[in-house]
């Protein structure tokens, strides 16, 4: 992704960000480690389909997404992660897999685990596997009104720092 689209929404709406560039990574939890950003406050952005539609779920670098909690909380029938080749045209902007959790630049609902919120501050992917934004969650929470709910539950993928 240029951060173009990224940039030119949140400076439209008079957000503070910043914007911190990384060498290559692909996972959240090696961007995390990168970035000395511990992986409970990097959020990582994973599409799902709800009864077939494409929908955020954000939940912070260090866990899964609890398909069931996300299942029961959306009140839907079936939840499952989505397949790369069923939402990849949906981010023409984005490296398939760094998708910022900005469902309102890609007509998407988002779901956002709650965890998230106890940070005063949230790092995503900025649509590149070298670049995050940095920026008050509260601005995010504003400006995506994602659906706040308990995402994940048990332990960790791996220790974050």
């Amino acid at each position: 992704m240029s951060l173009s689209r990224l940039k030119e929404c949140l400076d439209c709406h008079k957000i503070k960000y910043v914007v911190i560039s990384h060498s290559l990574a692909y996972t959240a939890q090696g961007i995390a480690a990168l970035t000395h950003i511990p992986g409970k406050e990097l959020a990582k952005t994973v599409i799902v389909k709800i009864d077939g539609t494409l929908a955020m779920a954000v939940v912070p670098a260090s866990r899964h997404v609890d398909l069931q909690l996300l299942k029961a909380a959306a009140g839907a029938k079936t939840v499952v992660v989505a397949e790369e080749e069923e939402f990849k045209d949906r981010f023409p902007d984005c490296e398939t897999g760094a998708m910022p959790p900005l469902g309102n630049l890609y007509g998407m609902s988002v779901f956002a685990d709650e965890s998230l919120t106890r940070d005063e501050e949230i790092a995503f992917n900025a649509g590149s596997h070298r670049e995050l934004v940095r920026m008050a969650w509260g601005d995010l929470e504003k400006l995506v009104h994602p659906k706040i709910i308990k995402l994940t539950k048990g332990k960790t993928v791996a220790s974050a720092a």
